[in-house]
């Protein structure tokens, strides 16, 4: 077969970084007019491979070939004159600049300023479904828009091979839906695509063929018409995940958290963000809470964690806490994971020891005498080893910042510091948000753990399966109320999906879906859209 038929070629690519491989000897053929998945847990170094191919890194072994020919990328611009582009899993957009300035912006001299570019701009949004004036300020666009400004930004360089770096992890499934009708419209079109994600069924229904990467080398290829979800999760993790097996329920009648007639209102004297929220949750016990985002499951987490001042009563383990601070609710032994690591639970440019402080200043280890600011940074270093080591947080060791971290490995580092501090309450927002399938397996378990050893955790999370899996109850939340509990030993993510709209009727208990309250008959106005629907292996009772 001409090597002139595969659009990108990697052979024997090496990257080592100090203390670590990131690759190691990695081989990648993509074939043009394809969509090749790049598949592997967090850290695995996928990344790295294509930042490599970008001309972000350069490889210190190992050869890269474009359209057949040898190429060696010092820069992003030798990979861009090369016909590669790539969008980033995080945008890299001017907010304060329009549509046609950011994609103009380095590349005047393509077709000038004027209307020329004008003219580019309109035929390549019309390939990605762009509708948006390219006159209006990139900050008024919704994360679907986004992308597609990114896409273009690279079509008007002239790339016909594009890297999606995990484009589908800040995006609905209805969005998704989009971005993938474009991804077919485009590679109908001759268009070649390196699809890099974690996310199994998305690969399988995207991909013409997936390359699976485990600690740094490439170890095989499967044919998505052929390969299971769960043949390629045990590819990425090099072992064979166990069957879901039966749990024993660990609930007891103790009250670690009750809140009553929780009140939020809603910016402008709108609809109240929380309308009268009670709820209790006892050790042993996981409570979840479902809904569609945006429907004041966040306010509810910054309610009880003090981070929102709201009308009720919170109380923890029998304490009073409502006027309590942030800090004080901690120190009364609430855990915390919040929804977005990188803006909430992470100092991204410290040390993973410095990391381990956060939240805990006023604790042993990391406090000498628990006088706040007396800081034992040596006791920080020595937990924060204890850490990666109980955790499997994969790095090289404590001192790495943690933006030098994979996402899955970052997770973990908060998900260990928060159980670390000996909580009696763990309220867990999507902890298992953006991580690969072993990341995600691994935390589910220290949860269960946790779980049978006494914790209380409330579990908020848009992934059904994580939700069913892991709850011993689950409440329905749509705007701003609880309207409907879920048993869920037999509820199934599509009669849960169906509740979370204010669809489901009252008195379906009997066939286990979820049991819905008056405003449980309300009439949604954003689509639940397919929200975790996909079966897994019950987080809960297996894969581990």
């Amino acid at each position: 077969m001409p090597e002139s038929e595969f659009a990108v070629e990697l052979a024997g690519i090496t990257k080592r970084f100090p203390g670590v491989v990131a690759n190691d000897d990695i081989a990648l053929r993509v074939r043009r007019g394809q969509v090749h998945a790049i598949c592997g847990e967090n850290g695995a170094g996928k990344s790295t491979l294509m930042k490599i191919l970008y001309g972000i890194q350069q490889p210190d072994e190992g050869t890269i070939s474009v359209d057949g020919a040898v190429v060696g990328f010092r820069s992003p611009s030798d990979a861009i004159k090369a016909g590669i582009g790539m969008v980033h899993q995080h945008f890299m957009l001017a907010d304060n600049l329009t549509v046609a300035e950011n994609i103009l912006l380095g590349a005047e001299a393509l077709h000038g300023i004027g209307g020329g570019a004008r003219k580019r701009i309109a035929e390549l949004a019309h390939v990605v479904g762009l509708e948006t004036d390219p006159g209006v300020l990139v900050e008024s666009l919704g994360v679907a828009d986004r992308q597609r400004v990114e896409i273009v930004k690279v079509l008007y360089r002239g790339a016909r091979t594009i890297i999606l770096d995990e484009p589908t992890s800040v995006l609905v499934p209805q969005e998704v839906d989009e971005l993938f009708d474009t991804v077919r419209g485009m590679r109908a079109e001759g268009f070649t695509f390196l699809f890099i994600s974690h996310k199994l069924d998305e690969v399988r229904a995207i991909a013409d063929q997936i390359t699976v990467i485990r600690r740094g080398t490439s170890v095989g290829t499967a044919d998505p018409r052929t390969v299971t979800t769960r043949q390629l999760a045990e590819m990425m993790v090099g072992s064979e995940l166990p069957s879901p097996q039966t749990r024993e329920s660990t609930v007891t009648d103790r009250e670690v958290l009750r809140v009553e007639g929780l009140e939020l209102a809603g910016d402008g004297g709108g609809c109240p963000l929380l309308a009268g929220v009670d709820l209790v949750v006892h050790a042993g016990e996981v409570l979840g809470i479902a809904g569609v985002e945006g429907n004041g499951q966040t306010e509810l987490v910054e309610a009880i964690m003090g981070i929102r001042r709201a009308g009720g009563t919170v109380v923890v383990g029998g304490r009073d806490v409502s006027r309590a601070s942030t800090l004080a609710r901690r120190e009364a032994g609430v855990g915390y994971i919040p929804e977005d690591r990188t803006r909430y639970g992470l100092l991204a440019t410290q040390p993973l020891w410095a990391n381990r402080m956060l939240g805990y200043q006023s604790r042993p280890p990391v406090a000498r005498g628990g006088f706040l600011g007396l800081l034992d940074r040596g006791a920080a270093r020595r937990d924060t080893e204890r850490i990666i080591a109980e955790f499997d947080v994969r790095t090289p060791g404590p001192d790495v910042a943690a933006a030098a971290l994979s996402g899955g490995n970052q997770q973990k580092l908060v998900v260990g510091r928060e159980l670390s501090g000996d909580p009696v309450l763990l309220i867990a927002s999507h902890p298992t948000r953006g991580v690969d399938v072993g990341a995600q397996a691994g935390i589910w378990d220290v949860l269960a753990r946790a779980r049978a050893r006494g914790l209380a955790v409330l579990l908020i999370s848009a992934d059904l399966d994580e939700l069913i899996g892991l709850s011993d109850s689950i409440k329905v939340m749509f705007r701003g109320r609880l309207v409907a509990d879920a048993d869920p030993s037999t509820v199934t993510p599509e009669q849960l999906g169906s509740a979370m709209t204010g669809a489901a009727t009252t008195g379906a208990a009997t066939t286990g879906a979820a049991t819905t309250g008056a405003a449980g008959t309300a009439t949604a106005t954003t689509d639940a859209g397919a929200t975790g629907t996909h079966r897994r292996a019950h987080p809960g009772q297996g894969a581990r």
